[in-house]
């Protein structure tokens, strides 16, 4: 199972992370973000799975393909937001954290007008 082996890293690198991190924080950090990067390039092939069969599926449902492009871009902007604030946290800036968060929440709602204003079209239809 893969998650043993993540979570195995994880506790090794936090473990190699309290070691360090007294003498030479910078380095500690440093740990950190590669240990994230390396997490974030494992998965990306799980991802790209994951995206492959909602594509596929939505191609057989006779889905917009822009409404499923938007909500795969609304998803990505989510994950990547709080990989990015949970990077900022680690290195102890909770309020850049706050700000990536804020903006991410902006992104998000910008992206989602098409859909929305999607579905109150649909609406108004019916009521028609």
């Amino acid at each position: 199972m893969e998650i043993l082996q993540i979570v195995g890293a994880a506790l090794v690198v936090t473990v190699l992370i309290l070691v360090i991190k007294p003498q030479r924080p910078e380095l500690a950090l440093q740990i950190s973000l590669v240990f994230a990067i390396l997490i974030f390039l494992f998965m990306l092939d799980k991802i790209s799975g994951v995206i492959k069969v909602l594509e596929e599926l939505s191609g057989r449902a006779n889905l917009n393909k822009f409404y499923m492009a938007t909500i795969l871009k609304i998803i990505g902007v989510a994950y990547i937001a709080e990989f990015g604030a949970q990077v900022c946290r680690d290195a102890g800036e909770g309020a850049i954290a706050s700000k990536v968060e804020f903006a991410a929440k902006i992104i998000i709602m910008v992206l989602a007008v098409p859909i929305i204003v999607a579905i109150l079209d649909s609406l108004l239809k019916l009521l028609a």
